[in-house]
């Protein structure tokens, strides 16, 4: 039992005043405080080449910002510099509504530290807060959205002194959206953890998406889009070209306003959150489940521990749903024909790996002592990660493509066999991978948070740019093949499967050898 005040009742206990003290300005420096200390404390566990890794990584991360908000303005001009105008409002949406996604998702944003190291050193909800903002730019899918947004703009507006106000006002708007998204998702989470809350997320998010889907079908999302106020960010980032006008300055206060605002609004969502449990991950965590019949061999029994370590994971099945539904929505609002779905299964696919697949055996937690002393061959326990793993891969890219299939209508044989060989393909591929990063580098985490990540952050965007860029390019090939014979896909498909299968064997080699699994148990268990 406690016999002293944690930092956190400290203060309360001496000011008296409540919530106010806990929500005052002073309550912000001393989370900032809290999150440079926090952020020492991470650092600090980076060492040897790992640091120069990270800090190479960092500057890499910086470099390509850089080109990416200055190089597209010496682009030729044409008549694609107007279509390019034309889509920014859309565009500064679409950051707003993937930061929004991704929050909500993760249940407001990510751990600045795991919830299990958070018990010896006592985090307040403001500090959680502001260390989730600062882990927003460390996502590949972020990063990709702001060199987007970035080069659109510097496409549009051309090589010029001026260009530096146009960017810094596109960049004031990605921190208000980053931070107006951290609101939306504590809200989420503050409504899925009330009585009844899970239903009352699942009908909202029910809501939203049959109101995307009007929107789409009757022709008026475009006009919706033109009428958001992003279209005033737009026009007063474009005149930042000409100095600094009027409706720039309007702007920028705006934005800082917003900015402002989200945060403190953020930080008590995140202290309302703090003070509910949450409903569904113990409800489920609590359960009783009717004994099953025996397995009929080993490996059947590592297949139901396997299924049963993802599938009952709450946290995991919301990734995976958003994964598998998301793409294909964004699919049918844009209208995507079947030689161009090729693109979508290596992007469920390495979204699916980068919820756990890339550290697989911290699913086992302090299990996995448990798991490795069963009487089982250590292979079997591979292959089982192995299956399952491509099991889950398939299942969300099959939703995903079913549902743009629902507006690209039938494919001839040619786009279905390209598209389904895309999916094997990418699927073994982001397996063989994930397994070999899971050998490889194993992490002690808890993924039942819905805000942890199988990796340190800066790992993380390590291993989704090198999926991404690997998944991207086979779909892209795979797009080109669909318009030749089906034949030629399948030959095409042949020697990505069999490179990925003689990866998948060297990988089991390693993990058989004892002292290798010895340390991945051992880490992961820790």
């Amino acid at each position: 039992m406690s016999t002293a005040l944690s930092s956190t009742e400290l203060h309360r206990a001496r000011r008296g005043s409540g919530v106010r003290s806990e929500l005052g300005p002073r309550a912000f420096v001393r989370a900032a405080a809290d999150v440079r200390a926090l952020l020492g404390f991470r650092s600090s566990g980076v060492r040897g080449r790992q640091r120069a890794v990270a800090l190479t990584g960092l500057v890499l991360v910086g470099t390509l910002t850089v080109l990416a908000g200055w190089l597209p303005g010496y682009l030729p001009d044409g008549d694609r510099r107007t279509d390019v105008q034309s889509l920014l409002p859309s565009a500064l949406v679409g950051v707003l509504v993937i930061a929004i996604i991704s929050a909500a998702a993760s249940g407001g944003g990510r751990e600045l530290v795991p919830r299990d190291q958070a018990v010896g050193f006592p985090v307040s909800p403001v500090t959680d807060h502001l260390g989730a903002l600062l882990m927003a730019p460390l996502n590949i899918a972020w990063l990709l959205q702001v060199w987007t947004l970035l080069g659109s703009f510097a496409f549009v507006a051309g090589p010029s002194w001026g260009l530096l106000l146009t960017q810094a006002l596109v960049l004031l708007w990605v921190v208000s959206a980053t931070a107006v998204a951290q609101v939306v998702g504590w809200a989420v989470e503050w409504l899925r953890r009330g009585e009844r809350g899970v239903w009352g997320a699942r009908a909202l998010l029910t809501t939203l998406s049959v109101a995307a889907v009007v929107l789409v079908s009757s022709g008026r999302l475009v006009d919706v889009l033109q009428a958001s106020p992003t279209l005033q960010v737009a026009i007063a980032a474009l005149q930042g070209r000409q100095g600094v006008t009027g409706l720039y300055l309007l702007t920028a206060g705006e934005l800082v306003v917003l900015a402002v605002v989200a945060v403190v609004v953020g930080a008590v969502l995140a202290r309302a959150v703090a003070g509910r449990p949450a409903r569904d991950v113990l409800s489920l965590e609590t359960s009783s489940y009717a004994a099953r019949s025996a397995p009929a061999s080993d490996l059947q029994a590592m297949l139901r521990t396997d299924r049963v370590g993802i599938w009952r994971s709450v946290p995991l099945r919301r990734g995976l749903a958003v994964l598998a539904i998301m793409p294909g929505l964004v699919a049918i609002a844009g209208d995507l024909q079947w030689d161009m779905l090729t693109i979508l299964p290596g992007l469920v696919a390495s979204g699916g790996a980068l919820l756990f697949g890339v550290n697989s055996w911290c699913l086992d937690g302090r299990g996995a002592l448990w798991r490795d002393s069963l009487p089982v061959e250590p292979r079997l326990v591979f292959v089982s990660r192995a299956v399952v793993l491509v099991e889950v891969l398939l299942l969300a890219s099959l939703v995903t493509v079913l549902l743009a299939a629902m507006r690209a209508g039938l494919p001839t044989w040619p786009e279905f066999v390209s598209v389904a060989c895309a999916a094997l393909v990418v699927t073994l591929q982001v397996t063989s991978a994930s397994l070999r990063w899971s050998v490889r580098r194993p992490f002690a985490v808890d993924l039942r948070s819905a805000r942890a990540t199988p990796a340190p952050p800066l790992v993380m965007v390590g291993y989704s740019s090198r999926l991404a860029l690997s998944t991207t390019l086979v779909g892209i090939l795979f797009s080109l093949l669909a318009r030749l014979s089906w034949e030629w896909a399948v030959l095409m498909a042949l020697p990505f499967v069999l490179i990925s299968l003689y990866r998948l064997t060297r990988t089991s080699n390693a993990w058989v050898d004892p002292p290798t699994r010895s340390r991945v148990v051992a880490t992961v268990a820790s």
